[in-house]
């Protein structure tokens, strides 16, 4: 049986983009659904094969499955998609992913929940609605408290604590983003620092099968929602950047290839595979947070992520303060000074192995 709260700003009937693209037979119907927040035929087919299925807010389900006394806890594996609104390449993986696994339900080896962040954004073929979805992840929110991003990120954090809440030890959270600008390397991942060893091995160790070029260990939280499940609640959690932007079904399905077959596998409860390659692995130097309407970038922001730069070339001005880089060699990402003032300009790492 399924129990659906229909809550928040981002709820409503599917609009402009998605819908046109529906009814002009541009999405096949795994990934109109899925854009759509609609799980009914999910719910349907994973609730037949003996799932207890929730949808505790649109765009929100999870799929779990009683085990008998005495046997080990399910791994419990949160998948988030679409948190900003015009990355969809990771919502057509995810797609046809699930829509595999509710054709052979009894293969879900996990306990489940999928969580389609930014819907109305989503809908409207937009970044977000107000402000930046995954920055909401934090307590203190200051003028975006009241924004369309804060009320679907309680949503969102009420069912993550939920699900999580009587979870056994394994945690997983794959935040699936696409980036906006090129990249010295496609894929790359921000890690919590503070995941427990055992776990965040275990996650590195899925990130190199699944292809992944790059991780950053990042010791801070920048309200994200990987961050917040790994800090919450204990999940294995990271914010995965699998290539470049694309226009909903219309991606470049191949360039997922390798983190489908190992997010494939991970749902299947598969023996691990052979890693596709070892990620080099950057940590945070600093984060460069924008103070002011005064604030300039050295450079544009379309510099390709992890741009290296040297020891005393400037990075930002912002009033009277210039910064600097402090390191031999220091690389940037996400480099854009257009956010809002408060938040994080760009994130300067330096490479460990």
């Amino acid at each position: 049986m399924t129990d659906k709260q229909q809550t928040g700003a981002a709820a409503g009937a599917p609009s402009s983009d998605v819908a046109q693209a529906a009814a002009g037979g541009g999405l096949p119907p795994p990934v109109r659904a899925l854009a759509e927040a609609d799980f009914s035929a999910v719910a349907l087919s994973f609730g037949a094969a003996g799932f207890s299925v929730a949808e505790p807010a649109d765009g929100i389900i999870t799929l779990r499955r009683a085990v008998a006394t005495g046997q080990p806890a399910r791994p419990a594996v949160l998948i988030s998609v679409g948190v900003h609104g015009d990355e969809t390449g990771p919502i057509e993986l995810v797609a046809y992913l699930l829509d595999a696994l509710a054709q052979e339900p009894a293969m879900l080896a996990v306990d489940l929940m999928l969580c389609v962040g930014n819907i109305g954004a989503i809908r409207q073929a937009k970044r977000f609605i107000d402000a930046d979805l995954n920055r909401m992840f934090r307590a203190e929110r200051g003028s975006l408290a009241g924004t369309a991003e804060a009320a679907r990120a309680d949503e969102m954090i009420a069912a993550t604590s939920a699900f999580f809440k009587d979870a056994g030890a394994e945690r997983w959270h794959l935040d699936l983003h696409t980036a906006i600008r090129p990249s010295y390397y496609p894929t790359f991942a921000i890690v919590p620092d503070l995941i427990a060893d055992g776990a965040k091995a275990q996650l590195i160790g899925w990130l190199g099968e699944a292809g992944i070029g790059a991780i950053i260990m990042n010791p801070a939280s920048a309200g994200t929602y990987s961050y917040y499940s790994a800090e919450h609640h204990a999940a294995a959690g990271t914010t995965v950047e699998l290539g470049r932007i694309g226009t909903l079904g219309q991606n470049d399905l191949s360039q997922f290839e390798e983190a489908r077959v190992a997010l494939d596998r991970l749902l299947r409860g598969q023996p691990a595979g052979e890693a596709a390659r070892k990620p080099h692995v950057f940590k945070v130097a600093r984060n460069i947070i924008k103070l002011s309407d005064g604030f300039t970038m050295a450079f544009g922001k379309e510099t390709q992520n992890f741009t290296p730069l040297t020891r005393g070339q400037e990075i930002a001005r912002d009033g009277d303060t210039i910064y600097t880089v402090q390191h031999d060699e220091e690389l940037v990402v996400f480099p854009n000074p257009d956010v809002r003032i408060g938040l994080r300009a760009g994130m300067m790492v330096v490479r460990v192995s």
